[in-house]
């Protein structure tokens, strides 16, 4: 063999080495396994994680993902203490809070929900028409919910906590009861109301009154955001791109994921829970518009914690900056994915 040949079989030959070796390291990339905990049974809530696990978003920035359902028997935040999660979703911002509170090293570095799609639910004709005029009337609520969003009421509006019934998340008290003022989720408790009684019920969103508070955000371990900042970033920007792509674009492979991992939800169901995160701006709009979705401020952080510093919930000399890290959001990711508007 000529030493031209000899070079050219030897540069061959590293050129092999060294395509091996990429696709050695883009796999050794895509086997970064997550395991990623909703706080609830798959739903339209979450179309945009599943969106993302359907149509290979996830793969393509590198990233093995599980979702874990979540649901009335299931403690996804006990499993991220223990690390059998890395990520997680918390409903709300005072979870976020609650970890600097107990010293937990946990911390929210998205807010997938520009507003908390909790609401309270009435029947129509009943005078129930507000927040202010179910000042003192009964109103059904959970445990969380009580040391949670209540107190916000309470101090806006005037509620009382001799105003709470249990609420056992089972229709049926609301449905017999005319009268009946339960709390909900905007994608899911007023379309079932509406299905079971032919009636479309008042809706009344805790965001619109001013609740301050981010919803579904997601949290990790401060190890993880110190550690492996490279793969909370790849994690955030493939879930953002995912939920682009279900709000904007073809829904369709993570709605049969969605069916598929939770076999009670109706199509026409999930339909409903996307079209009110989009009429309502859950997911998209305010800070989202610039920063893309998943933003976050410090000054909506401060305006929650000072709101419910003045309710009685957290002490004056609290931290509130390290429930959070503003780190991985704000970079306008997935911002050309959004739909153009006339």
């Amino acid at each position: 063999m000529g030493r031209m040949s000899l070079w050219r079989a030897v540069g061959f030959a590293s050129a092999l080495a060294l395509i091996g070796a990429i696709a050695h390291a883009r796999a050794a990339h895509a086997a970064d396994h997550v395991n990623f905990g909703l706080d609830w049974k798959a739903e339209a809530e979450y179309g945009g994680y599943y969106q993302a696990l359907a149509t290979g978003i996830y793969q393509r920035h590198g990233l093995d993902v599980a979702i874990r359902q979540g649901g009335p028997q299931v403690n996804q935040a006990q499993l991220l203490l223990a690390g059998k999660l890395d990520f997680t979703i918390s409903s709300n911002s005072f979870i976020a809070l609650n970890f600097v509170q107990q010293k937990l090293p946990f911390l929210a570095v998205a807010a997938m929900f520009q507003k908390d799609p909790s609401v309270l639910i009435a029947h129509p004709g009943q005078g129930h028409d507000s927040f202010s005029q179910l000042r003192g009337q009964p109103i059904m609520i959970g445990a969380d919910t009580r040391a949670g969003w209540w107190n916000f009421l309470k101090v806006k509006f005037g509620y009382s906590d001799s105003q709470i019934r249990p609420y056992t998340f089972n229709l049926a008290p609301f449905l017999h009861d005319k009268s009946a003022v339960q709390e909900g989720y905007l994608g899911s408790e007023p379309f079932s109301i509406a299905e079971a009684s032919g009636e479309k019920p008042v809706v009344l969103l805790i965001a619109d009154a001013g609740f301050a508070g981010y919803g579904s955000l997601i949290s990790t371990s401060r190890k993880l955001t110190e550690q492996k900042p490279d793969l909370v970033q790849r994690f955030l920007n493939a879930s953002i791109e995912g939920w682009y792509s279900y709000l904007y674009g073809n829904p369709t492979p993570g709605n049969a994921l969605i069916r598929k991992e939770n076999p009670e939800m109706t199509a026409a169901l999930i339909d409903y829970g996307r079209n009110v995160l989009k009429q309502h701006g859950i997911v998209d709009q305010g800070d989202t518009e610039k920063l893309g979705i998943g933003a976050m401020s410090a000054a909506r952080w401060l305006e929650f914690y000072q709101s419910m510093r003045q309710a009685g919930l957290y002490p004056k000399d609290m931290d509130w900056r390290a429930a959070y890290t503003l780190r991985f959001v704000n970079q306008g990711v997935g911002l050309n994915m959004r739909a153009k508007t006339p």
